[in-house]
């Protein structure tokens, strides 16, 4: 049974595949996942994952089943496993979107369908399966690429330097030292850049670390259930991307961002919205390449 719990559940190659499909199948409509339906369980709210996936399933002849985990016994009235075995005999794949990695993990050990993780406080492959997808659509040499992250050292960050390592691009990952990716993360994104011949930075100057880039990158600064700080503000604020800091980036750099987004903090107005931006076509690709995923998955 092949689950999607993190980037490296399928191999460079695969990931490749899967994006030159996407980007081949837009706009599909097919009977691909007829008579299969999909599960999913959400413990945080969502716009792009819950209606990108309702949208791909449907597309792809499929039916969805959304449910809220205050809506269900996981983890509460009865075990994690103890779903898991259950679900597997009702549903054709689950899509999981919650806090801890280890009950995504923990659910998925015991499954008879597929589990995709739709996001999780580790990890966030689906999102980062999108921005590769939006990067080779500008850039066809994806070895010559170089993306800096800025701002907080989250799941995000980790999905998107694993995927672009894993083809062999330039990724810098640029935070505060203090909010910088957990050891695992680095470590991880280390091994798998000098595995696939890409290379992977950590530095703290936001300056140093966008020259020459074709992409900057970044994300909110709380994430779902965090206490905003203002210290933690405070540290983030030199790091925003900005007129100023696009303009030390390459002249062709694009900016991107995984969404929500909070105008005037993380990001200005002025650059999301501006010609530079491809933050919306990004959002799409989260249609396109999840549908592949399904189909990956579903249809074993």
């Amino acid at each position: 049974m092949r689950h999607f719990l993190k980037m490296t559940d399928l191999s460079p190659g695969e990931i490749l595949t899967l994006i030159d499909a996407a980007k081949a199948n837009k706009g599909e409509c097919s009977s691909a996942l007829a008579g299969k339906s999909l599960g999913m369980i959400f413990a945080k709210p969502s716009t792009r994952t819950r209606v990108s996936f309702t949208v791909g399933a449907y597309e792809l002849g499929g039916h969805i089943m959304f449910i809220s985990e205050k809506e269900m016994q996981l983890g509460h009235g009865e075990t994690i496993e103890d779903t898991a075995r259950v679900l597997s005999r009702y549903l054709s794949g689950v899509v999981i979107r919650t806090y801890r990695q280890d009950d995504l993990e923990r659910f998925a050990s015991v499954a008879e369908i597929p589990v995709i993780n739709g996001l999780t406080d580790e990890r966030h492959p689906c999102q980062g399966l999108a921005d590769l997808m939006t990067v080779s659509q500008l850039k066809e040499d994806l070895t010559r690429v170089k993306i800096v992250y800025l701002g907080d050292g989250n799941n995000v960050a980790t999905s998107l330097a694993s995927v672009m390592t894993m083809v062999g691009a330039h990724v810098v990952v640029c935070t505060p030292s203090e909010l910088t990716l957990p050891d695992w993360a680095i470590l991880e994104i280390r091994q798998l850049a000098a595995a696939n011949g890409g290379k992977a930075e950590f530095l703290t100057d936001p300056s140093e670390a966008v020259k020459e880039a074709d992409f900057l990158y970044t994300d909110v600064w709380f994430s779902m259930g965090q206490q905003r700080v203002p210290e933690k503000s405070r540290q983030l604020e030199p790091f925003q991307i900005n007129a100023d800091l696009l303009a030390q980036a390459g002249p062709d750099c694009r900016v991107m961002h995984c969404l929500p987004a909070h105008r005037g903090e993380e990001i200005s107005a002025e650059v999301i919205d501006g010609p530079r931006s491809i933050v919306f076509p990004q959002a799409e690709n989260r249609l396109h390449v999840q549908k592949e995923l399904l189909k990956k998955l579903m249809n074993r």
